[in-house]
């Protein structure tokens, strides 16, 4: 139950071929061991630049070279952007995402978009941005502005990025990520399953992200919404347990991440992201739309959260479950100790 930089593809794939319920035990007693149980952290994405976007994403319908139902529209009106962010607080949601779909963004815009986060921070939210590259100076003026995380997905493997995007190398990514932690800001990154990779280029992303110098303090894993006029709207469906593994898998080799349900939710039912909750996620993204794509209700997320006892608003831990956890932990460290503990089935009492 170390915190390790160090993974391997192989190590994955092994983690990738223990028994479904086996991974999931193993998910679940790190996330007891790092993250607070039964605590979902619930964030509002809005697209505040929409369309005409000159990179080639081949999943993305904001492309300029791809003939979507996706209106263009011109970066929004900093009160605009406040006012939603106030019902975003409102319906529940912690933390505030604007979302740019831009290569780079221009010197121009700086202004505005530091007005936005020093409004949205005013609210008492957190703030993130995604808002395609950025130069070390534009991180340094974000971060002075009291943005809190910046999104930058990696997307896919190393191998198979130049089959999903020509138009910015896999390395001006990381660029763009280590100018974020040196200006002192949290990163969130992750990924998208389901765009033809093979299973070997969903254990190099995950790779990528656990290896990285800090862990991004969010990891966003998108199941890919398929966009009619994208060149991935016919993309093979990604199966369900499949999907489940890979979040149990990213909890742990990224124990102190939130691992966050994103996009693609809307075609998980229930039991699905129940599933996803006890593998180890524990963020979603509130609101009927991420960016462009659907997404579910708040009203249904907050219905399936009563179900499972899951609050949307940190809560301190009672005596009864600090003594759990503590059972947890002596429970953990006699699985840690026990000769042959790949197999997963010992005797773990205490």
């Amino acid at each position: 139950m170390e915190v390790r930089h160090n993974w391997t593809v192989g190590e994955v794939n092994q983690l990738m071929q223990k028994p479904f319920m086996d991974l999931l035990f193993e998910a679940q007693l790190v996330h007891r061991k790092f993250q607070q149980h039964n605590y979902v952290q619930v964030s509002t994405l809005l697209s505040i630049k929409t369309g005409a976007c000159p990179e080639d994403c081949k999943y993305c319908p904001q492309s300029a070279r791809y003939t979507t139902d996706i209106d263009k529209e011109r970066l929004m009106e900093v009160e605009r952007v406040l006012d939603a962010a106030n019902k975003a607080k409102t319906a529940g949601s912690t933390r505030f995402c604007m979302g740019a779909a831009w290569k780079n963004p221009k010197q121009r815009d700086m202004p505005h978009l530091t007005q936005m986060i020093q409004g949205v921070k005013e609210l008492g939210l957190e703030t993130c941005m995604t808002l395609g590259m950025l130069t070390p100076d534009q991180a340094t003026q974000l971060a002075d502005a009291g943005l809190d995380y910046y999104n930058h997905n990696l997307d896919t493997s190393p191998e198979f990025y130049g089959n999903i995007i020509t138009t910015r190398t896999y390395q001006d990514r990381l660029d763009t990520l280590s100018h974020v932690r040196d200006a002192g800001m949290k990163i969130c990154s992750g990924g998208i399953i389901g765009m033809g990779e093979s299973a070997n280029d969903r254990a190099g992303l995950l790779v990528e992200l656990a290896n990285l110098p800090t862990h991004p303090e969010s990891v966003p894993i998108n199941m890919l919404v398929k966009v009619k006029g994208t060149p991935l709207e016919d993309a093979e469906d990604v199966e369900s347990f499949d999907f489940i593994r890979l979040i149990a898998i990213a909890r742990i080799m990224m124990p102190m991440s939130a691992v966050r349900l994103s996009a693609g939710r809307e075609n998980m039912n229930e039991q699905m992201q129940t599933l996803c909750f006890m593998a180890g996620a524990n963020s979603v993204f509130y609101g009927c739309k991420l960016l462009t794509t659907p997404n579910p209700s708040e009203d249904k997320d907050m219905q399936l959260f009563s179900k499972l006892g899951i609050n949307s608003q940190q809560v301190s831990q009672r005596p009864d479950e600090i003594e759990e956890n503590e059972l947890l932990d002596r429970v953990v460290e006699r699985v840690s100790a026990r000769p042959g503990k790949d197999d997963l089935f010992y005797d773990a009492t205490v």
